[in-house]
This record gives structure tokens, sequence and C-alpha cells, in this order.
């Protein structure tokens, strides 16, 4: 494995040594791939274009989240710039490596954006866009070749499940009763963080970090971040399609409006996540380790229960959104005649 890394941080070099002046260019482009942009894209079409289109949007992209995080916690990859001290780390990252987070979440959510348009221009340009977010990963130094194409694998199989299953699965899931979604869901959420802590306690709770192997800028504790990571996605999981569930029993709502009142939504709603982000790192910014863990999926659970039900709810209340025209079980699976399908 070492002699891959080896080779691979060889055409790692050789990229970067195209300049340092791309250095820039890739870290805007890398931002399309990235856990804050991603978060404000998944608001902006849930609140504001297409509530349907952005509820199984965004519990596609969690889903990877928690599908990248767990692959993460048991891999214990370095990272370029890790392992290697010629590579420079023009980003900076605390969990593993492999599979590359954001090209597995480009993946999904751009090419699951393109498909659902039906457009071929739009394919194209994600497409595009997967690909310059992959190239910009390999180029700041932050993963390996293999990382990245594991991303791509990893992302474009959960895209096609999504694509393929999505309709049977939310069906299932609408007649289930409330113990048994409720059972579900938890176990969805917290089997995955409880099977990489025991792995990462138990199973590998002798592991350092391999200094004469990794030479290169390797940060304390890169198993608890990655662990850290594994809860926030988890957390998120499980607050969003708690919120989402509540939701289409209290009769969903529309994200039709006026321009004016789609805006409100968004600055509304944000302006929450915004804050409870902040008050995160106020509160709990000395915390490491498990205890950040577990402040991660508590924090991130709220932060998507907001967005998924509290908010909506609150757009209904005040007049900035109203129900559906029809139940959301009456709404037809596909039609542009139909301003919010769920």
């Amino acid at each position: 494995m070492d002699a891959l890394r080896e080779t691979e941080g060889t055409a790692v070099r050789w990229l970067q040594g195209w300049g340092d002046w791309l250095a820039h260019p890739m870290g805007i482009l890398t931002l399309l791939g990235s856990q804050g942009l991603i978060i404000v894209l998944l608001a902006a079409v849930f609140w504001s274009v297409h509530a349907g289109l952005g509820a199984r949007l965004f519990v596609a992209v969690v889903a990877s989240g928690v599908v990248n995080n767990l692959l993460k916690a048991v891999s214990y990859t370095p990272r370029p710039y890790w392992f290697d001290a010629l590579v420079t780390g023009h980003s900076h990252h605390g969990s593993f490596g492999m599979p590359s987070g954001h090209t597995q979440a480009a993946t999904v959510t751009y090419g699951y954006l393109a498909a659902k348009s039906g457009r071929r221009a739009l394919l194209g340009a994600a497409v595009a866009v997967i690909a310059l977010v992959a190239l910009s990963r390999i180029y700041l130094g932050v993963h390996f070749p293999s990382d990245v194409l594991a991303g791509l694998l990893v992302g474009g199989a959960l895209l096609w499940a999504v694509l393929r299953w999505e309709d049977r699965v939310l069906a299932w899931w609408r007649s289930l009763d409330t113990v048994r979604w409720v059972s579900y869901l938890l176990a969805l959420t917290l089997v995955p963080c409880a099977a990489a802590t025991a792995w990462q306690f138990g199973v590998r709770g002798d592991w350092t970090v391999p200094a004469t192997e990794w030479i290169g800028a390797t940060p304390t504790d890169p198993a608890g971040h990655t662990l850290a990571g594994l809860y926030t996605a988890g957390g998120a999981l499980l607050g969003g399609v708690l919120g989402l569930t509540l939701l289409h029993r209290r009769g969903w709502y529309s994200a039709a409006g006026a321009v004016t009142a789609r805006a409100a939504r968004f600055v509304l709603g944000i302006s929450v996540v915004v804050l409870i982000m902040v008050l995160e790192q106020v509160l709990f910014r000395d915390l490491s380790g498990f205890p950040a863990a577990l402040v991660a999926f508590a924090v991130y659970g709220v932060m998507a229960f907001w967005a998924c039900y509290g908010a909506p709810e609150m757009f209904v209340r005040s007049g900035l959104a109203g129900r559906p025209r029809d139940t959301p079980e009456e709404v037809p699976a596909e039609g542009p005649e139909d301003p919010d399908r769920t």
C-alpha cells in the first residue's frame, strides 16, 4: 500500500508542479463540493424552490455523508500532504482521506439535480463540475487519485440506488406506523456511529499515527476528527428525516410563492442555521475526541430538525408559505405542473 501511495504522491507532486497560480482557482472549485456550500444549496432548494425535490436531495446527500465518513473511519488512510512532506497541503483537513468526501458529495448532489432536470445540458454541466471538484482535491494535496476514484465510485453507486429506489422506499416509509419508523430511523443513524466507535476504541484502540511512514504534516487526532464527521452526518440524518416525516404528517408545505416570499424564507431559515453553528463554536470549540463527536451529533441533529420541520412550520404559520393544494399522497411523483411533490 505504501508503494501505491508513493506512486500516487508522485502524481500529486506532478500536478502541483503546474504552478502555484492554480491554488486559488482550485480552492474556489473545491468549494463546489464543500459541506458549507452544499448545506446552503440544500436549504435553498427545500425552502425556496421545490420542497419535494429538496427533501429527497437532502436525504440522499446526508445519507451519502454517513457512508463516506463510515468508510473513512474504517480505512485509516492518510492524505497526500500527511504522507509525503514534498506535497503541499493547500487545504487542511483533520479526517482520514478515503473516499474523497467532496468528490462523493458533488457526485450525489449535482448528479441528482441533473438527473431530475432531464436536460442533457445540465447533465453535462454536472459531469464537468464533478470532474473539476475531483481534480481540485488532487491538486490541493488533500487526496490521492485513488481517494477521488473511490469517491466517484461510491457516490455514483449511491446516486444510482437513490434514483432507482427512492419512490419505493418513500412509499414503504410512509406506510410504517410510528414505532416502526422511529425504530428504523434510530437504527440507521446510531448503528454506523456505534460500529465506528467500537472499531476505533476496540479493534484499533492501540493505533497511533505512523510517524516513520507519514512524514508530512499529519494532525494529532485524525481518528477523532473522522469519528466526529460521522457523528455529524448521523445526527443530521436523524434530525432531518425525523423532521421531514413529521412535516409530511402535518400536511407538508409548499415552496411556491412570490420571489420576495422565497427570499424571506431562505434568509430567515439560514439565519437560525448560522446561529446554531456559531453557538456550537462558542460553547464547544475546546472539545475534542469522543465528546466532540457526541456534541456534533446533537448540534447537527437540532440544525437538521429545524431546517426540515421547524422552519417550514414557521413559514406556514407566518404566511410566508402555504400547504400544497393536494395532500402529499395525492401529488404525483412527477409532473412540472405540480409546484411541490414529496
